[in-house]
């Protein structure tokens, strides 16, 4: 008798899952982040990127897409940083793993509120061309 309900219980479970269709993965999510570097922490926040893009590819959390950094500044004298790249999937920001946590603490230390704006702004992007 137990049997029966467990054979019932595991095909209504296999019914359930068929109905609700395939299992995806979510999409990949590009995003451009800005840092408005503190004055004197230039060099250090570069460092700072480029590890943690080291990182991000080490730890295949990134799509294959375009990834780009660039140096920027602000009225010919604050510098600000521009990266842009693609994680493959949205949910990894969210549940960060402990190394991508510590380098994300490192760019807060070394950027700056400016002109009213955050220090540091993640913007989620589309891919228009590659």
């Amino acid at each position: 008798m137990n049997t029966k309900r467990g054979v019932w219980a595991w095909m209504t479970a296999v019914l359930v899952c068929a109905a609700a269709g395939p299992l995806r993965a979510e999409a990949p999510e590009t995003v451009m982040i800005t840092l408005h570097a503190k004055a004197g922490a230039e060099a250090e926040l570069a460092q700072v990127i480029a590890r943690h893009w080291e990182t991000v590819q080490r730890l295949k959390l990134a799509a294959d897409a375009p990834h780009v950094t660039l140096r920027g500044a602000e009225e010919g004298r604050s510098t600000y940083f521009v990266e842009i790249f693609t994680w493959r999937d949205p949910s990894i920001p969210d549940a960060a793993p402990k190394e991508i946590l510590a380098l994300w603490a490192d760019m807060n230390r070394l950027v700056e509120t400016r002109n009213g704006k955050p220090g540091l702004t993640i913007s989620e992007m589309s891919l228009v061309a590659k």
